[in-house]
């Protein structure tokens, strides 16, 4: 197997070593001017933050997530928040991203949309900060690390999802960390295994056992946080849990273990089911403490009209609860107008319009005869169609090279984007693409990394790689700024609007 270090030591010059988080923090604060200013703008509750805020509030206030009454979205804009009933309500989702919506709600109050996204917002700097610090531990390059981490700064699903109280963005910062402490587990791990195969120590047929492995059990953690968020990220879960048992052989192989790979299956790989699979199945049933503590939380009395058992009724009632849930998400049949087959999704063939409306009176809004106000979860379109691009290079190094690095961020991309598939009649939209958008910046980081090795400073290639990356970086950083308004709801003319939809299918 390729040496996962090596595309990326061309950049290494870039930043010294000291020079890491100081360039992170630089990205994530360009990450923040992008999706700070105007917070509160809609004012208004914007496409599935109608269930998620105020099931966030509820949880605060009561414990588990209440009923309101019908159409109660004005009248909780204008500031009537305590209009819930004590009764439990539906949810179809786990507790973990709406408790940190509800952190907002804590710090701001929920009369202020402000209050309504903080969180999120918050969640969104973070999987900007830790996308720039993996990729630079990734390729050992501060530079590739600014690069993937500018990646997720500018994109328009990354911008839109962080500045809406939606559970995805959430999602993903979980699954960014726990990717994170994975990826500081092999560093540990293989770095102890060349300790223990040293001469003058001579390598076991298999190779040693490794012991406690405390950032994988961190991962395990976070990843458990990302599944008590959204059920989606059990695909990154084991797509995660085969890429560190992967790693593992990796290193028995450089080690010189002669049954390399028999070693990390009979070492690694029972201890990291154990570390990841089994707590983060710990982490996710405690996420749900608040509803087993309430025994007002919906079903939670299902067990009492059931016969008796000797499995505890809250635990019975629960998982009749996940039965409930895996019924709705399986058979959910709908129809809405901005429904994205997963074909479409890595071209931003069919963005989400989370919000549109026309200004009136228009002359005071925008000064034309017709303005407009919108949200789209649309992606920076450079790229999304260079990660596109990018993404069919890395599978060609994969199966003719056998390249480490380039199935790192096919593996996060597969995990995030194929299941989908399995779905063809459940309503999906492309703003799922946030789990897809930091291994998309990964393999764009991989793409610049294999492209600088490949041309040679003293070459002509060299300048026109350069120039090209000068291009490249114009094209996204003016897309960014042209789209823009259209990411967070300023008022424009009518025609500006228009100016922006490149595509037919984006209307």
């Amino acid at each position: 197997m390729a040496d996962v270090r090596t595309p990326g030591r061309r950049l290494a010059e870039l930043g010294a070593r000291g020079a890491g988080w100081p360039a992170a923090l630089a990205v994530t604060a360009l990450a923040g001017a992008f999706r700070l200013p105007a917070l509160g703008r809609p004012n208004t509750l914007v496409f599935d933050e109608t269930y998620y805020v105020k099931d966030a509030w509820t949880l605060l206030n009561l414990g588990y997530e209440a009923k309101w009454p019908v159409n109660p979205d004005a009248a909780f804009e204008a500031g009537d928040v305590y209009g819930y009933s004590p009764e439990a309500g539906y949810a179809v989702h786990p507790p973990v991203g709406k408790w940190v919506i509800a952190l907002g709600l804590r710090l701001v109050g929920a009369d202020s949309p402000v209050g309504w996204r903080l969180g999120v917002v918050l969640a969104g700097l973070v999987t900007v900060l830790l996308v720039t610090r993996v990729a630079r531990r990734l390729f050992a390059s501060t530079g590739l690390g600014v690069l993937a981490g500018c990646v997720v700064a500018l994109d328009g699903v990354a911008i839109v999802t962080s500045r809406t109280a939606l559970l995805d963005g959430v999602m993903t910062m979980w699954l960014v960390a726990g990717f994170g402490a994975l990826l500081i587990d092999r560093d540990r791990a293989h770095q102890r295994l060349d300790r223990l195969t040293a001469p003058p120590r001579a390598p076991s047929r298999f190779g040693p056992r490794l012991g406690v492995r405390p950032w994988r059990l961190l991962a395990g953690v976070l990843l458990g946080l990302a599944v008590g968020t959204k059920w989606s990220a059990l695909w990154f879960l084991a797509a995660f849990g085969l890429l560190t048992v992967a790693w593992d052989a990796s290193a028995r192989y450089r080690a010189g273990i002669r049954r390399w790979w028999q070693g990390a299956l009979l070492r690694d790989a029972a201890p990291a089911a154990l570390s990841l699979v089994g707590l983060a199945a710990v982490t996710y049933v405690l996420s749900w403490s608040s509803w087993f503590a309430s025994s007002q939380s919906y079903g939670r009395q299902w067990a009492a009209t059931q016969g008796g058992s000797w499995v505890p009724a809250a635990l019975r009632s629960w998982w009749h609860y996940h039965l409930q849930m895996w019924h709705f998400h399986t058979t959910l049949t709908a129809d809405h107008p901005y429904i994205a087959h997963p074909i479409g999704w890595l071209l931003q063939i069919r963005p989400t319009s989370f919000f549109y409306v026309s200004p009136e009176p228009p002359e005071q809004y925008c000064g034309a005869e017709r303005c407009s106000q919108a949200v789209t979860s649309l992606g920076n379109p450079f790229v999304w169609w260079l990660g596109t691009a990018a993404l069919v290079a890395a599978v060609w190094w994969v199966v003719r090279h056998r390249d480490g690095l380039a199935a790192v961020g096919l593996a996060g991309v597969a995990a995030g984007w194929l299941p989908w598939f399995l779905y063809p009649d459940r309503p999906v939209f492309s703003f799922y693409t946030i789990a897809i958008l930091p291994w998309l910046a990964l393999t764009l980081a991989w793409a610049a990394a294999r492209l600088i090795r490949w041309a040679r400073p003293d070459d002509f290639r060299w300048r026109w790689l350069v120039t090209a990356f000068v291009v490249v970086g114009v094209l996204v950083v003016g897309s960014a700024l042209f789209f823009w308004p259209v990411w967070t709801g300023e008022v424009i003319t009518l025609r500006f609007w228009q100016l922006h939809q490149w595509l037919p299918s984006w209307i």
